[in-house]
């Protein structure tokens, strides 16, 4: 019996599926290099670790983004200035009698009398920084008014964002920081039992009864 011969490859097609194995060689080296420049980039964003009796929750802090408001935060911590620091307000649409509901975890020193002088408010038109899950912003009244106390958004609140409705003047808050572990934390304080009484119509049946106390406030490594 003959061999069944392998046909002869014609230089066109040799030179084609060399050039289609030179291609996928380059496009190989290419995704492998993208990989190594995703793979390499580091968060330099310093963090910041908030212990409670519910457990730790931990914050990216946007110092580039954010950086007047981020170092006053960043201020706080390293003066050990939190010290007797609580989660007191928890608000939902339920409780929340502005129009402009939100969802949000209140704390800080839950005091009139901030042991540093307050900052100047950094929008988020100018920091592109959003009020989604798990950012941190700054409490305030008017602009130029935030200090030590703080909030974490739950779910996603546009209306605390530069020309949301939540505040009259339009200038929203002042997002600094995000939570990038410890949500589960948040839920569990946002959902803990709430009352306490209050002689200012805006706040019943947000203030947590009791408060969750904050045991430490710290600068953690990556």
């Amino acid at each position: 019996m003959r061999p069944i011969a392998e046909p002869a490859v014609s230089a066109p097609q040799a030179f084609s599926d060399e050039a289609a194995l030179a291609t996928r060689l380059l496009l190989t080296i290419l995704a492998a290099l993208a990989l190594a420049n995703c793979s390499t980039t580091i968060d330099t964003r310093p963090l910041v670790a908030l212990e409670t009796p519910k457990g730790v929750i931990v914050m990216a802090i946007e110092t580039e983004a954010a950086p007047i408001t981020a170092e006053n935060f960043l201020a706080y911590v390293d003066g050990g200035l939190f010290e007797g620091a609580e989660f007191y307000r928890a608000v939902t649409p339920d409780n929340d009698p502005n129009p402009a509901a939100i969802t949000v975890l209140q704390g800080g020193l839950n005091s009139n009398d901030d042991p540093l002088p307050p900052i100047r408010h950094e929008p988020t038109v100018i920091t592109r920084l959003t009020h989604s899950d798990g950012a941190v912003s700054m409490a305030r009244l008017e602009p130029g008014t935030a200090g030590s106390e703080f909030f974490i958004s739950i779910g996603d609140n546009p209306e605390l964002d530069f020309g949301g409705a939540r505040n009259p003047d339009g200038h929203g808050f002042a997002v600094f920081g995000q939570v990038i572990q410890g949500m589960d934390v948040v839920h569990a304080i946002h959902a803990a039992p709430r009352g306490l009484p209050t002689e200012d119509d805006y706040f019943p049946g947000q203030l947590l009864d009791p408060p969750v106390r904050i045991l430490g406030v710290n600068r953690i490594s990556h």
